[in-house]
């Protein structure tokens, strides 16, 4: 693993929580905070792996 991918899966885990914490304080603005991190964490992996598809080809 890459370090994209490390912070990628990282950003995701903490928008899981934060989206979470979100819905059990019944805050809307934390669960839409918490998503843009999972999205945000889902492509940093994807450039890691992508990344690593590379690497590995050469």
């Amino acid at each position: 693993m890459n370090k994209d991918q490390v912070k990628g899966i990282v950003k995701n885990i903490a928008g899981k929580v934060q989206e979470e914490v979100g819905k059990l304080v019944g805050s809307k603005e934390q669960q839409v905070k918490g998503l843009g991190k999972q999205i945000s964490g889902n492509a940093e992996k994807t450039y890691g792996d992508a990344k690593a598809i590379i690497k590995d080809s050469k």
